[in-house]
């Protein structure tokens, strides 16, 4: 089953300049809705003299959440154009704004739609794109007696430590990649015995 999908490593961005408007782009890394709409709101309260703020996002291993918007702009000439450029790349977890400047002329539909995506493309241009594994995350809580045979495990299945804390009993956060999260589980339970319970919670799916 796929577990790997394609993002942009950090914030980029891009210029596009038309007949005296200017077409600035940013692209963000983005992992929910929340985040888009922080993203969202601060260029909006940094540009807030600009005349649109268009943006499409893509989001989910399968890209299946995704939104355009066209803020103002003829219909499909802003979003739309600016969505293909995520999908060219074949991109997720991404968000692009592109905001405008008026420059006093009309583009028209095809310059609109010209302006929007070479702006898009631009700051994706400009940004590194990388490779990301979709990721479980659970807290296994553990006696200190078995400490470096979980540590064993963690490493087999090239899980990720995120936390740690030691009290009566050792608790670690743990990242484990989807495709390698049953293997991960099924090794912790073979170490369980009449005195040694090791309990999983899952932190997020």
């Amino acid at each position: 089953m796929k577990d790997t999908y394609l993002t942009i490593e950090s914030q980029s961005e891009g210029l596009f300049k038309d007949k005296g408007s200017k077409f600035i782009a940013f692209a963000f890394p983005v992992n929910n809705e929340d985040e888009i709409k922080q993203n969202l709101e601060n260029i909006r309260k940094k540009y807030y003299d600009a005349r649109h703020h268009c943006y499409a996002y893509r989001l989910g291993l399968e890209g299946n959440i995704y939104r355009t918007n066209d803020d103002g702009e003829p219909s499909n000439t802003a979003g739309k154009p600016i969505y293909g450029q995520i999908l060219s790349h074949n991109l997720t977890n991404v968000l692009i704004i592109v905001i405008r400047y008026f420059g006093g002329i009309l583009l028209g539909t095809g310059g609109l739609i010209n302006a929007y995506k070479t702006a898009a493309a631009e700051a994706l241009s400009n940004a590194k794109i990388i490779e990301k594994t979709e990721d479980n995350s659970i807290k296994i809580i553990f006696d200190y007696t078995i400490t470096n045979d979980v540590m064993k495990i963690i490493s087999d299945e090239k899980a990720k430590q995120i936390s740690s804390a030691y009290n009566e009993k050792c608790e670690l956060e743990i990242s484990v990649r989807r495709n390698n999260y049953d293997s991960f589980i099924e090794k912790l339970k073979l170490l369980n015995s009449e005195n040694i319970k090791i309990i999983v919670k899952v932190l997020h799916c």
